[in-house]
């Protein structure tokens, strides 16, 4: 299947092809072992210990054999590797002159498991013309054109579409951090924040990994997402299906189960029957009749009772007839005039 697309190639058939250029067995076990070629990736450690030699006889063989594969490399003595980079360097242009590994792989193979990524990682790492850049705490296994980045520039370059976000503070188009970080290029300034692990995208928004908007992280974030975006109030099950159609991850949730976390969180206020809107957009938890008597006390005055339903309904998603019941109904307020009312507490003016 591989064959018949131009753009891929077969990661195993080339590091099959690099590994015969190592001498001895054992140094070939290590390569494949440390970089996780074909099975999860060991440790010094792990690998001493079935080789029956030290950790520290693992890491300076692993090193010199590095040395001498990057050497090759340089020497374009390795099978396939300048094929293999000539297509790498096409998409990493096109990518903005960085990409994650694992996009990468996406578009160089079949499939992009983590044996897959591992493989294309490895092999990038022998080509002169390349920088990878290790997964770590800050930053994702990543492949950068050298001739328009080394190793440092490339890292400051991240940080900086960080520090543009973090002044931004809160979610804003790539164009907009862009701008920001004083890139020109948005395309360059994506592919700079594909990279960091501080930073998440969603729906076309770039923002810092904690903010639930880019990355919400349980189902009550994702309900904050769904009513953010669609900007009104919404039935649960609604806010239930939108979830589901969504692009995020673990969105098959139950109507049930995001019913209870709205009712659980304060960010989110029931206004009508199943009905939810944000607190961030003014609205207050309370009854239709509280909501009654926040209008009267902030009036100070007696009010008609269309006045009442009118101020009512801004802030709550209910039937007039609910609000007219709960008026001529509850013993807190009382009627002081023809279809006028006020609260039983005001004091007398």
């Amino acid at each position: 299947m591989a064959d018949n697309n131009p753009q891929t190639i077969s990661s195993k058939k080339l590091v099959n092809g690099v590994l015969g250029a190592i001498d001895r067995d054992r140094e070939r076990e290590i390569i494949s072992r440390r970089s996780g070629l074909f099975e999860r990736k060991e440790t010094l450690e792990q690998i001493g210990e079935l080789l029956g030699i030290t950790r520290e006889r693992v890491r300076q063989l692993e090193k010199s054999v590095m040395q001498k594969l990057k050497t090759a490399g340089k020497d374009r003595t390795l099978p396939g590797l300048d094929n293999f980079a000539n297509k790498v360097l096409a998409i990493v242009k096109d990518s903005g002159n960085v990409i994650r590994v694992s996009e990468l792989a996406n578009k160089l193979t079949e499939g992009s498991d983590r044996n897959e990524q591992s493989r294309v990682a490895f092999l990038c790492d022998l080509c002169p013309d390349l920088i990878v850049i290790n997964d770590d705490d800050h930053y994702f296994t990543s492949v950068a054109d050298k001739k328009a980045y080394t190793e440092k520039s490339l890292k400051q370059a991240a940080a900086k579409i960080v520090e543009a976000v973090t002044k931004l503070g809160a979610p804003k188009s790539i164009a907009t951090i862009a701008k920001q970080a004083e890139i020109s290029d948005t395309k360059q300034a994506e592919a700079l924040a594909s990279i960091s692990k501080h930073l998440a995208t969603l729906n076309g928004q770039w923002g810092l990994i904690k903010w639930p908007l880019v990355n919400p992280k349980n189902i009550r974030d994702k309900i904050y997402v769904i009513l953010k975006e669609n900007g009104r109030h919404m039935h649960f099950n609604e806010i239930a299906d939108a979830i589901k159609e969504s692009d995020f991850k673990r969105k098959n949730v139950t109507t049930q189960a995001i019913h209870n976390e709205l009712i659980k969180d304060k960010r989110f206020v029931l206004i009508g029957r199943g009905i939810y809107a944000l607190k961030e957009w003014g609205y207050e938890k309370g009854t239709v009749a509280d909501i009654i008597r926040e209008v009267l006390r902030e009036a100070n005055q007696p009010l008609h009772r269309d006045e009442i339903v009118k101020r009512v309904l801004k802030s709550r998603f209910v039937k007039e007839t609910t609000i007219l019941l709960n008026l001529q109904g509850k013993p807190q307020f009382k009627r002081v005039a023809k279809a006028t009312y006020d609260l039983v507490d005001t004091p007398e003016s």
